[in-house]
């Protein structure tokens, strides 16, 4: 398993069509085969700041989900409210305590 950090940052105007598109899916998401977790955060010093966190069972599920209808639809939507370039990492869980 391992774990999805994507970092997005949205035009300020646009910040409530990004949460509704999102919670429209998130359980979507979530139920994708082999997601485990899915989870929103929000920057506290930059409130147009998102990051989602996810974990997943194998880097196939993740790719399997990413060229879905259900991605396609939701990247679609949440791009073209971006004001900056998204970053994403792919990590290993090292230590949980």
């Amino acid at each position: 398993m391992f774990v999805r950090i994507v970092k997005m940052s949205f035009k300020t105007d646009k910040i409530d069509d990004f949460l509704t598109n999102f919670n429209t899916h998130k359980e979507k998401i979530r139920k994708s085969k082999g997601c485990h977790l899915l989870e929103l955060y929000r920057d506290k010093n930059h409130p147009n700041i998102f990051f989602t966190y996810s974990y997943w069972e194998t880097e196939q599920n993740l790719e399997e989900y990413r060229n879905s209808n259900l991605f396609k639809s939701v990247w679609a939507t949440t791009k073209v409210l971006f004001n900056g370039k998204p970053e994403a990492w792919s990590v290993d869980k090292v230590v949980r305590v």
